[in-house]
Order: C-alpha cells, then structure tokens, then sequence
C-alpha cells in the first residue's frame, strides 16, 4: 500500500538483490555525455557514418519540458512526457536533460522496486542526480513508483523524467462516471494511478506541425529530407523509426508465398503485449502462441515456412531502424516492437488470453492482465483479479468488486469492495460509501466517504457533502463541496451551487 508522508521515510532494500551498478553513482553516466540510443530512443535508418541517431529537430513542446524540468531540479519531483509510439518523446526528454543538466549523474533503473535503492544511494551520497524512467508503466505499482516514493524524490529534491505511451496512460487513467457505484476508475485501480494524478503531463503529437515541420526542412540530413518528403499521414519520427513500413510488411506477410508462420509469430508477441504480460517472450512461448493464428489465417494451405526461417525474418532489422521481434538479453527471448502492438486493436483471441494467464503467478502482472480483459473478457478479467487476489493484490480485490458490480452481482461486488476498503484502498471505500449511500445505508457510508476524503479522494468529498446536505447538515456539506470543487470537481461545483 501507498504510505502518507508527513517526514523523511526510510526505506530498506534488504532481502532484495541490488545491482551493482545502481549501489555507486559514480558508474551513471553524466547527462551531458549520455546515449541516445542507450537512453531509448528509437533507431532510424544509419547514414554514412554509421549513425542511427538524426540530428534532432526542436519540437513545440520543447520549452515546457525544460521549464519543468528546471524547476524540478530546484525543487524535485516527476515531469511527465506522453505520447504515441515513435512520437519522438523519449528524443524530446534525452535532449532536455543532455541540455539542462549536463552535469548531472543520470540513474536509469531497469524495474520499479530498484527505484527504492536509487532513492536510498542519493540520500546517502549527496549526489546530484535526474532518474530516468522511460516507459512509465514499468515502474508503477507496489513495489516500484508509489505516492510516498514520489514525496520522497521532492523531499530530496531529485529530478526525476519519464516517459509514457498513450495507450499505457490511459489504461491508468480513464475516469468513468463518478455518479454510477464503484465505477470512477475502472482502469485505475493500481497504485499507478495516484501517482498519474498528482502529474500534469506534457503530451507531444505525433503528427508535427507546421513550426517543426519548417525547422525539419532546415536540417541538413538525407534521412530528415527524405522523410519530410515521404511521410505522409505520419508524424516524422514515425516515418524515421520505420513504424509505418514495418506494420504494412507484418500485414503482408499471412499470404501465401510470403512469411505466414512469422507473421503468427508477431501476432502472437503483439497480443500477448496487449493482454498485459509483460515481454520478453521465449521461443517456446511463442512457438506454443502462435499455432492458432496460424490456423486461424490458412494453415497448411499458406505453405509456411520452417520455425527457424520466421524467426530469422521476423528478428531481422528493416530500413536499418528496428526489428519486428525484438532481441533482449536473454538470447531466447524476445520483444516486440512497440509501434505494432500500439496500432492493433483486433480481438485477441481467447487461447491468447489463456496463454497469458499460464505464463505467469506474479500478483501486479494478473492484476493487469484483469484490467486489459475487464471489458473484451470478462470471464478471463475475474480469473486473473481471483489469481491475483491469491496471490495478495488489493488491487485486484477492488478490480473484482467493479467487475461483479458491472455483471449485476452486487452482493459479491460489495464484499470486494469492504474486503479492499478494509485493506486501505481509497478508492475501494468510495465505491462501497457509493453502493451503501444508494441503498439507504447512509450512517455506514460516512464513514468510509470521510476516510476516502481524508485521504484526498475527490469523489468522496464530493459524495460526503452530498450526503451531509440530504441529512439537513449544510454547512458542512459546503465545506466538503468546496474542496472537491478545488480539486476541479464539476459536479461538486453544481451541487455547491445548488446549496448555496
């Protein structure tokens, strides 16, 4: 569980096996002298010399990035950068740290709980450090990037950049309607999402606009050229990383006489990404994965090639940028790239779903494997919420009550939510205040809307003063309005109205 900070917290790392590298700040490397590539930006097409890295083109957003991350330099904190795939966000947030703070050590740990050790070693050595989060999502959760952890780098005055796709950021954040029981964030039921709401994102578009475009026209680069010419409907580090060629060539292979079994292959990679299992993928995996979409495309009648042959193709780097099966460290594992799985929105079929849920007893993995199924599968949503549980997510806890609630199970529905509510979830008591304020059960509902607003929930102030009013207690009410009205409430501002 998330803990409220009210001084210095001290966290321990024991019993956890800490990388050598992030235990001594003199191995991060300085910001002024870091990789592109290395910090996660995408490859484009070499020229001459070798470089993959174009020169880069100053993106509209670019002031307020470094503003932010100036000021959290000064005063710590997280500055967020989101946007589509090959948007040129990580790009955008390398050249304002390489810019801004070149002098700084730059920690880049590779999972969330190892976000802990970072903070400990810069509170130990006084070092003057930026963590570095690319792809957002795979440090938040219990364990990894949590709202105490976050008061802490602001505490010690860390500046900390990061990076998030769209579509990750919305499976955090998607509010529902705060009127209908236990449904205000179906998608937020993770630790993440309190984090995600104490941020004000900078989006970056994929498409540039006419200011960047003219700036791109200024550069002196065949690659830049060429894409200003050719890029179409796509943004232009789109067109750079190759995203666009790359999808058309995977939706090409399935027909007879191209690359069927590796087109299989992708797919299966793709949309075992989409359920939520988290990449790298082993052969065997995929081998076991991809049979249906096999079938499901042709089978024997597409004539696929061998194992060995799909593999080859689709590991194979195209226009000199990227792969579609990706390597990893492990030489029998692999990603995939994340243009593709960003641009697919078919069905996943229920032999994918199954397979995920096979591959995994990690209690945050089945908790997000239940949140991507909760509306395309909701008989695969509650078998993972169930595992989760099991396994001792809280999270999935509420996650199941909103999944019962939505099936019409409102007795199951509340048992979750109590059990969650109980284990010190905020938004698990705001649903149950919701379900026992609907059914006339108020004395009992306050108390959860008051521990739910104690803890900056804005449903519940919203909810309590509701409450509070309809009990002949107007003043009172009036004061919980107005703080969910300064929290940006607009139904608390029409209620408060309607008081007044």
């Amino acid at each position: 569980m998330a803990r409220e900070i009210s001084g210095p917290v001290t966290f321990t790392t024991a019993g956890r096996g800490v990388p050598a590298y992030l235990q001594d700040p003199s191995r991060w490397p300085l910001a002024g002298e870091w990789d592109a590539l290395t910090a996660g930006a995408h490859r484009a097409r070499p020229d001459d010399s070798g470089d993959a890295v174009p020169p880069y083109i100053p993106r509209d957003q670019d002031q307020l990035i470094r503003a932010r991350l100036r000021h959290a330099a000064e005063t710590g904190g997280l500055v967020l950068v989101v946007g589509d795939s090959t948007a040129g966000k990580t790009r955008a947030c390398f050249e304002a740290l390489r810019t801004e703070l070149p002098e700084y050590r730059v920690a880049a740990p590779t999972a969330g709980p190892d976000l802990v050790t970072v903070v400990e070693v810069i509170d130990r050595t006084a070092t003057r450090c930026a963590v570095w989060l690319d792809d957002l999502e795979s440090y938040l959760g219990a364990g990894g990037l949590e709202p105490g952890l976050l008061a802490e780098f602001g505490r010690l005055r860390i500046p900390v950049l990061a990076t998030m796709r769209h579509q990750q950021f919305d499976i955090f954040t998607t509010p529902g309607d705060t009127e209908r029981a236990g449904t205000e964030h179906t998608r937020s039921a993770l630790t993440g999402a309190r984090v995600l709401r104490q941020l004000d994102a900078v989006e970056i578009d994929r498409l540039w606009s006419t200011g960047e475009l003219q700036r791109a026209g200024e550069a002196d680069d065949d690659r830049i050229a060429d894409a200003l010419t050719h890029h179409g409907p796509y943004g232009l580090a789109e067109y750079l990383a190759a995203g666009p060629a790359l999808l058309q060539e995977w939706h090409r292979a399935t027909r007879p006489g191209g690359h069927p079994r590796a087109a299989a292959l992708i797919a299966a990679a793709v949309d075992l990404t989409r359920t939520g299992l988290t990449p790298p993928y082993t052969l065997r995996l995929l081998t076991e994965a991809h049979e249906p979409y096999l079938t499901a495309a042709g089978g024997p009648l597409l004539r696929p090639e061998s194992l060995d042959t799909a593999l080859a193709w689709a590991t194979r780097r195209r226009h000199g940028a990227t792969s579609m099966l990706v390597p990893t460290q492990d030489l029998d594992a692999w990603g995939v790239f994340d243009y593709l799985t960003d641009h697919t929105d078919t069905l996943i079929p229920d032999t994918t779903w199954h397979t995920a849920l096979q591959n995994t007893t990690n209690a945050d993995e089945l908790t997000i494997i239940g949140i991507h199924a909760h509306e395309a599968a909701p008989g695969i949503a509650e078998t993972s919420y169930r595992r989760a549980i099991e396994a001792g997510s809280v999270y999935a806890v509420f996650n199941l009550g909103i999944l019962l609630a939505e099936a019409g199970r409102g007795e199951e529905a509340e048992g979750f939510y109590r059990q969650a509510a109980e284990a010190g979830h905020t938004d698990a008591r705001f649903a149950l205040a919701l379900v026992l304020h609907q059914a006339g059960r108020g004395q009992e509902a306050e108390g959860f809307y008051r521990r739910a607003a104690e803890a900056g929930h804005t449903g519940a102030m919203g909810g309590l003063a509701l409450l509070l009013a309809e009990t002949g207690r107007g003043q009172a009410a009036m004061r919980f309005y107005r703080g969910a009205v300064e929290a940006g409430d607009v139904h608390a501002m029409v209620n408060l109205g309607s008081l007044l």
